[in-house]
C-alpha cells in the first residue's frame, strides 16, 4: 500500500517536526489544524469564532492538497479549551461538512499548543477519487 506525505506551502508545521498528513492508500490522516496562518502565527487571541473558522479552513487546504475535501471527511476529533463553544460548533458542522456528516468527538482539554490556542480539528477522510457514499 502506497504511503505519502501530504505537504502545503507554505508549511508552517515543518519547524515542529510533524506532517501536516499523510495519505494511505484512499484514506488521509490529518494532523490537528488549528488558528495558524502562512506565517505560522496563531491569529484570533481570544476570539473563538476567527480561531474556529481558520482553522476549519486549514482543514480544507490539507484534505485538498492529499487529494479529498471536507465532502470526503469520515471522522473528526475537535479539541476545544472551553465546551461553552460546542453550540458554535455544530453550527459549523452544518456549514463546512454535509451530510452524511463524519463521525465526531469533542473533547474539553485545559491546553494546546500555545496557551491562546482555542481550537484544534484532526480528521480522517476517504481520497476523492475513491469515495462513494451510499
Amino acid at each position: 500500500m502506497k504511503i505519502s506525505q501530504i505537504k502545503i506551502t507554505p508549511d508552517t508545521y515543518a519547524p515542529f517536526r510533524l506532517a501536516q498528513g499523510h495519505r494511505v492508500g484512499d484514506l488521509l490522516f490529518i494532523s490537528g489544524q488549528t488558528a495558524i496562518d502562512d506565517d505560522g502565527k496563531l491569529i484570533g487571541l481570544g476570539n473563538f469564532d476567527i480561531q474556529a473558522q481558520k482553522a476549519f479552513e486549514n482543514l480544507e487546504k490539507v484534505l485538498v492538497a492529499g487529494g479529498s475535501s471536507l465532502t470526503n471527511v469520515i471522522k473528526v476529533t475537535i479539541l476545544l479549551r472551553d465546551m461553552a463553544n460546542f453550540e458554535k460548533i455544530v453550527e459549523l458542522r452544518g456549514r463546512y461538512f454535509s451530510e452524511p456528516y463524519p463521525a465526531d468527538t469533542i473533547m474539553e482539554i485545559s491546553s494546546l499548543f500555545s496557551k491562546d490556542a482555542l481550537i484544534e480539528i484532526e480528521a480522517i477522510a476517504v481520497a476523492d477519487d475513491a469515495a462513494v457514499w451510499k
